[in-house]
């Protein structure tokens, strides 16, 4: 039986060009893409899962416009076996909850018996790492976050190590499951054959109807994310240089200006 691995992907602007749309959310016409660097790290480690099994497949999905199809082929030409776009203009301005429902909807309808999903662990045009957790709660499967490493596997469970700020630990997961991996890093550079066999490949182009969603929980209706502003952080540093004096408190010194800045 195929050992089927999802890998979900998203094709992400440049992150220091940002523009944004009257709503709010990232315009993403007329601006450079490529697939979100996490994105990647995920597609490393489902090809290091294929190298394990004979019989695996990675299947990859995407939710965007249709010139997310570039990142998918890329991806294909990576080593991944099929991809699937989900595109439709109801998907417009989805937040991470509506995104996770779409993809529920997809998995649940073309590739119901997946042994894996794999996701990055966050976007870098977002930063909010919920999709996949949301992703698998609605799927009803375990999820392991902040993975860093495999350090076994069979077709019914593996051993991941996931990294925190203070401790790194060993996570055993049995499939189904997804795991948010948190790295960047794709060892593989694509030759020339493999671009030419990505280009033959067939990526499916599924709307809302095709995978089955309702349309109050997609778009705009189906997020309840609101975002009030978008703007560029502005950082404001001040400095003073205290001379050495054996008679100072410098900590009272310290606290005394911290509080009048407060003020």
């Amino acid at each position: 039986m195929t050992f089927k691995i999802i890998v979900c992907i998203k094709q992400v602007p440049d992150t220091n060009d940002i523009k944004w749309t009257p709503m709010n959310t990232i315009q993403r016409e007329g601006m450079d893409l490529v697939i979100n660097p996490f994105d990647l790290g995920a597609l490393q480690f489902a090809s290091d899962i294929k190298t394990r099994f004979n019989d695996a497949q990675i299947i990859l999905v995407s939710m965007g416009p249709k010139q997310a199809e570039e990142s998918l082929r890329y991806g294909l030409a990576l080593g991944a076996d099929e991809a699937y776009l989900l595109c439709d203009k109801k998907f417009a301005a989805s937040d991470t909850l509506a995104t996770a429902y779409c993809l529920s909807c997809f998995v649940k309808t073309y590739v119901p018996d997946f042994n894996l999903i794999v996701c990055g662990q966050q976007a870098v045009d977002g930063d909010t790492a919920q999709t996949p957790t949301a992703l698998a709660e609605k799927l009803g499967i375990p999820s392991v976050t902040l993975v860093t490493e495999m350090k076994s596997i069979d077709r019914e469970h593996m051993t991941l190590v996931r990294e925190l700020p203070s401790l790194a630990e060993e996570v055993d997961v049995q499939f189904p499951a997804l795991a948010a991996v948190n790295t960047q890093i794709f060892q593989k550079q694509a030759k020339i054959e493999d671009f030419m066999r990505a280009q033959d490949k067939t990526i499916d182009i599924l709307t809302a109807c095709d995978i089955g969603t309702e349309e109050c929980n997609v778009g705009i209706k189906g997020s309840p994310t609101q975002v009030r502003k978008a703007f560029r952080p502005i950082k404001n540093r001040d400095s003073r240089i205290i001379e050495s004096a054996p008679d100072v408190d410098y900590i009272g010194f310290i606290m005394s200006e911290i509080n009048k800045a407060k003020q």
